[in-house]
């Protein structure tokens, strides 16, 4: 067997919303996808991935660096010893030839695009979704039946009042989730809090909402403001300042000693080492949001996952950032804490399959071969143009 192809294309995401720190309007994603010479149903299998929004498409850099050193690798070295499948492991290693260490920035999400349409491509070979191979392969063959997902929204959006973002909120409550998320750090903080007041009064209770700065604060805006959110109880308080600036969230967990979470926009299971190691993040109430389509993939984030295992931490603390069916089938396969969902945003490339509801804040996944992108319609005639 042997990868006959690997097609890119890039597509707009594009909307008016915006964070604390960045807008969305011109936003784009690249997909990819992985054609093998297997043949199932008369058809050769395709493997299909795409990059997490928020950070733009890495069409130059695959196109320049690592699909190239694909087709220039012997077919045979991309294939596992048994010859019957694709192996992730080497196919990573070819891409990543002639890299430097460090550097974990949009390469990683180039290289993480193929390694998502790489696994889907390995589960669909071997004939099963791919949250039942993680878990045979890496759970003694234990998978969650169901995964908790919370919906992220509550972006500012022009001429967005309180009544809309609450008529928000509550669509996603109606749809089956329980804790919501929305956008802090982009108003002032009086206005913030009458955002955060008006979401609660759906909500019900501080505990079924999080909050997210998307790294806009410095030290003392961070502390500032947690000490205006304590009274409310948040199920967290979200990337508060830059990712890197491991004192930062090292310091603010001193003032702040209700549940934390960031890692999205760490690209490196050294980075989240270095999160680990310095940013004082507590393992008993604190959530990681390592998301491996941003960060290399999923042969990247095995080793992350190692790495937080030798450091006390439980895979169920890691709740992963993109809401996407690659993260949904890791949570799934490999024990995770949940997985995020936008609902309405980023369309086509948000949600889980077509059919499945959110039932009281988890939702099943799909039992077709591969990732499940073929159980979205909407998506999947999207990523289909890739081959077409």
């Amino acid at each position: 067997m042997r990868i006959v192809d690997i097609r890119e294309k890039t597509f707009s995401i594009a909307s008016p919303i915006a964070n604390a720190y960045i807008d969305f309007s011109k936003m784009t994603c690249s997909v990819v996808a992985v054609v093998t010479d297997v043949v199932h149903d008369g058809k050769p299998v395709v493997g299909y991935g795409f990059n997490s929004n928020g950070r733009y498409g890495a069409g130059g850099l695959l196109r320049e660096r690592f699909l190239p050193r694909l087709a220039e690798a012997k077919p045979e070295s991309l294939i596992n010893e048994a010859g019957d499948n694709l192996d992730p492991f080497r196919i990573w290693s070819a891409m990543m030839t002639n890299e430097k260490p460090g550097g974990h920035g949009e390469r990683s999400v180039a290289v993480g695009t193929v390694d998502m349409a790489v696994w889907d491509a390995v589960a669909k070979i071997a004939g099963v979704p791919l949250w039942k191979h993680l878990a045979d392969t890496y759970r003694g063959g234990v998978a969650d039946e169901r995964v908790w997902v919370y919906a992220a929204g509550g972006y500012y959006y022009p001429g967005k009042d309180l009544t809309a973002l609450q008529d928000e909120m509550r669509s996603y409550r109606d749809r089956g989730y329980q804790v919501v998320k929305m956008k802090i750090g982009g108003a002032s903080l009086d206005e913030d809090l009458r955002r955060i007041e008006a979401v609660i009064e759906v909500v019900g209770s501080g505990a079924n909402l999080a909050v997210d700065v998307n790294g806009r604060f410095d030290i003392d805006s961070a502390i500032k403001y947690g000490e205006a959110l304590k009274p409310y109880g948040l199920f967290w308080y979200e990337e508060v300042g830059d990712p890197l600036d491991y004192a930062l969230q090292a310091e603010l967990s001193k003032h702040y000693e209700l549940p934390m979470a960031t890692g999205e926009n760490l690209f490196s299971h050294q980075d989240a080492r270095n999160l680990i190691r310095f940013g004082g993040m507590r393992p008993d109430r604190d959530w990681l949001q390592f998301d491996c389509a941003l960060s290399y993939g999923l042969v990247e984030y095995l080793r992350t996952l190692d790495m937080l295992k030798a450091h006390g931490w439980s895979t169920r603390r890691v709740v992963p950032h993109g809401g996407h069916q690659m993260s949904l089938n890791i949570a799934a396969g490999l024990h995770l804490g949940g997985n995020e969902s936008y609902p309405d945003v980023f369309k086509p490339f948000c949600g889980f399959a077509d059919g499945i509801a959110v039932e009281d804040g988890y939702v099943k996944l799909p039992q077709v071969p591969g990732i499940g992108f073929e159980t979205k319609a909407e998506l999947f005639k999207v990523m289909s143009t890739v081959t077409a």
